[in-house]
């Protein structure tokens, strides 16, 4: 058995995003991952070869998807669910607070 909180150990200050497996069974991997203030590169876009749903816990961030014309804004409590190869990138991420978001990689 395992346990914890998702918003424990939490750097206000990290110069880095913080990627944590929490959960990795066949088929799926379930991370919390902590920004604080960061975004992808400028060009940069994830591309991946499995979908995955996210939801944003707490702080505050701009996901672009390719496609959209503007930048979805999301708050705690809001998800997506993003099929496989659509690609996307976090335009930004609040930062006077940690934005914890928890990712189910599956498919």
């Amino acid at each position: 058995m395992k346990a914890g909180n998702l918003f424990d150990a939490l750097q206000p200050d990290a110069a880095e995003e913080q990627f944590s497996t929490l959960l990795e069974q066949a088929g799926f991997t379930l991370e919390r991952i902590v920004s604080t203030g960061q975004a992808s590169p400028p060009g940069f876009w994830y591309d991946q070869d499995r979908a995955e749903w996210v939801v944003l816990l707490r702080g505050s961030a701009g996901l672009e998807v390719e496609g959209e014309a503007e930048p979805r804004t999301l708050r705690p409590g809001d998800w997506v669910h993003i099929p496989a190869h659509a690609r996307h990138r976090v335009a930004w991420t609040a930062a006077d607070e940690p934005t914890v978001w928890l990712a189910l990689h599956h498919g």
